[in-house]
């Protein structure tokens, strides 16, 4: 497993992701990216749309809750 701070986790494949609601996703790939920032519109696997922002910020690693959307930037998929 790689883990990469502003990217996804890259895990040796095949790989099954079980969802909070109990659903299965699975991928036989040799290599999958999963998706860690929960930007990717086929989540949980990465499309890499964490490319295509910034950073994330103090505010939006705080426990306390996600920051707010920037104007011209799409809210984040739950």
């Amino acid at each position: 497993m790689v883990v990469n701070r502003e990217g996804p986790i890259l895990v040796e494949g095949p790989v099954e992701v079980v969802a909070d609601d109990g659903t299965t996703t699975r991928s036989d790939r040799f290599v999958v990216a999963i998706c860690t920032c929960r930007r990717s519109r086929a989540y949980p696997w990465c499309d890499t749309n964490h490319r295509r922002r910034k950073p994330a910020g103090p505010a939006e690693r705080r426990p306390d809750g996600p920051r707010q959307p920037e104007k011209n930037e799409e809210e984040p998929r739950p």
